[in-house]
């Protein structure tokens, strides 16, 4: 029986939408199939004390290009704020949560590492000195917890790592899993100043000791790696005029300062960035306007790596 002349003009038609809205969803597809994925970007924030706070500005950039690390692994003050960022506070809500603390009593921490007169220790947040260290931190952990949802390391949105050093042997240690605030505890233990802690039977100290810029725990299934070494600068004076509490905080920066080089010689990361950050003490928290200021090239140099490696993807 010969076609109708209307039935062949309606499978004409039919083929043609159906038939282009699928070589249209196969061309999507494929396309989306070719389009390869932004850069994974591991970030290792380092120790380094309240020179740490440029890590906010670290931080704020990525914001600003809209991209996150894949991973961030820090120790010490690197570790704090690097776990503020995996828990989803972005660099703006950082800056603005050490500034609040900042002015709860951390100014008073700053001039004492300063060398001014008239501070009375009994002033300071809470002093502990039977317990392993000068200050102990619980009032800052309680503040941090106030502010973020995540208390434990799967309850963050970036994987982090956090390095601690075991005081016995000196060994890093790395947690990724567990209870996060213990872990941040460890890794600012800072000996003499802050309470060591004990887990699973170990007493555990801060993190720069043994490894202060962690660019290694970051693992290899990154494409470009980020390591930002706050490891403190020293202002020249007369030799005679440094006060004890000086010495000892620089010199525990010059052993992280030469732990960085010597991995820096064999393994380095893709990008070293180490801010120019002068006049800035360990404890020097309240100078957070300073230490960001001071970033500034730092910071550009970061955004015209990344932006250039992003332009090289397609």
């Amino acid at each position: 029986m010969p076609e109708s002349p209307i039935c062949m003009p309606r499978v004409l038609f039919l083929l043609l939408v159906f038939g282009g809205a699928a070589a249209w969803h196969l061309d999507s597809s494929a396309q989306e199939a070719v389009k390869e994925p932004r850069p994974r970007i591991g970030l290792a924030l380092g120790s380094g004390g309240a020179a740490g706070l440029a890590h906010i500005a670290i931080l704020q950039a990525f914001d600003e290009i809209d991209q996150r690390p894949a991973r961030i692994a820090g120790s010490s003050i690197g570790a704090i704020i690097g776990a503020l960022y995996a828990a989803g506070l972005s660099g703006v809500e950082i800056e603005a949560l050490f500034a609040e603390f900042s002015g709860s009593g951390v100014e008073l921490l700053g001039q004492l590492a300063s060398g001014e007169n008239g501070i009375e220790l009994t002033e300071m947040i809470d002093l502990d000195l039977g317990g392993g260290g000068l200050l102990d931190p619980t009032p800052f952990f309680d503040f941090l917890r106030e502010r973020v949802a995540a208390r434990r390391f799967d309850d963050l949105e970036i994987p982090l790592t956090v390095v601690a050093t075991r005081y016995f042997s000196g060994e890093p240690v790395a947690f990724e899993e567990g209870d996060l605030f213990q872990a941040l505890r460890a890794s600012m233990a800072v000996p003499g100043l802050l309470q060591p802690v004990t887990h699973e039977g170990e007493l555990l100290v801060d993190g720069g000791i043994s490894n202060p810029l962690p660019w290694d725990r970051l693992g290899d299934d990154l494409d470009y790696l980020i390591a930002v070494d706050v490891s403190g600068q020293r202002d020249p004076v007369d030799p005679g005029s440094v006060p004890a509490n000086e010495l000892l905080f620089k010199t525990f920066e010059l052993m992280q300062q030469s732990i960085v080089r010597e991995r820096l010689k064999n393994n380095p990361p893709d990008l070293y960035l180490r801010p120019e950050v002068e006049g800035i003490r360990l404890l020097h928290f309240h100078r957070i306007d300073e230490i960001l200021r001071q970033t500034g090239p730092t910071v550009d140099r970061m955004r015209q790596a990344l932006q250039q490696l992003l332009s090289s993807k397609p």
